[in-house]
């Protein structure tokens, strides 16, 4: 369970980094090139990996926290269980 908490925050971390240096680095650029509006080709490029880094690293980060959730509402029903079978347990007894 550590071990996908790591990946959530390890994603998350880079999703910010990249995300903030997209808004720092070219924040006047769309990451497609159009004929139109002259852009720098380095801005363009820089822009469509900053926003490439962004959008794989959310989609992982999300990933990894519906997994994590899935895996606590789990434990969280297994512990309910061994409860309930644990009363059973003990009033039969009596």
């Amino acid at each position: 369970m550590n071990e996908g908490w790591k990946v959530f925050w390890l994603f998350a971390v880079v999703f910010a980094v990249a995300f903030g240096a997209e808004r720092t680095f070219v924040a006047d650029v769309v990451p497609v090139a159009f004929a139109d509006l002259p852009q720098p080709l380095w801005a363009v490029l820089t822009a469509m990996v900053l926003r490439a880094l962004e959008l794989i690293s959310g989609s992982v980060s999300l990933i990894a926290l519906i997994l994590m959730c899935g895996v606590w509402a789990d434990h969280l029903r297994q512990v309910q269980v061994s409860a309930q079978e644990r009363l059973k347990a003990r009033f039969i007894e009596k």
